[in-house]
């Protein structure tokens, strides 16, 4: 049996735990979504979580697993050019009683657990002795950034989540309040 540290070995059952919910919620959030293409994005998330979930299993067992620094996500569906600024945006009143969550709902919750997910991640990464655990988390976290954005990318898409924008001559005067470097002799 390999030895690890207390805290990266308890850090590792956290993450397998939180990929464990994840697989179900996502396999929920699968039946539930309207949009085809949402749908898929769920289906395809889901079965990078299932991977990381098995990778971290065998990692634990000892089964000879090499940890990469290159994470499993393969690409991310770029939905053209995000939109930057406001259009009209809308909130409908929140349903205390829904029987079916909406999909700008599936599609913040899971933005919010992809985000929180990769933040965790890399902190359960710099408590790692281990190096393939430390190098698991870290693929962790950057797998969960990457689903993020990708999510992120169809709200945004589809409205969901507008990105507001500053005033040019707000960002400029902030821009401007920088100064160069002097150079090093």
């Amino acid at each position: 049996m390999q030895r690890f540290a207390a805290h990266e070995f308890l850090e590792t059952q956290e993450a397998l735990r939180s990929k464990h919910a994840g697989i179900e919620m996502h396999g929920l959030f699968a039946e539930m979504a309207q949009d085809p293409q949402l749908k898929n994005m769920i289906q395809n998330h889901q079965r990078l979580i299932m991977n990381a979930y098995q990778q971290g299993i065998n990692l634990l067992m000892g089964k000879g697993v090499n940890i990469t620094a290159t994470p499993p996500m393969t690409q991310i569906r770029a939905a053209g050019q995000p939109t930057v600024g406001l259009n009209q945006p809308q909130m409908m009143a929140p349903n205390p009683h829904p029987t079916r969550l909406s999909d700008m709902t599936i599609s913040t919750i899971m933005l919010n657990w992809h985000k929180a997910g990769s933040a965790i991640g890399m902190l359960w990464a710099s408590e790692c002795v281990d190096p393939q655990i430390r190098q698991y988390h870290v693929n962790g976290a950057n797998l969960c950034q990457q689903m993020a954005y990708e999510t992120w990318q169809y709200m945004n898409a589809k409205g969901f989540y507008q990105a507001p924008q500053l005033a040019d001559h707000t960002m400029n005067t902030m821009i401007n309040a920088y100064q160069q470097q002097p150079a090093m002799v």
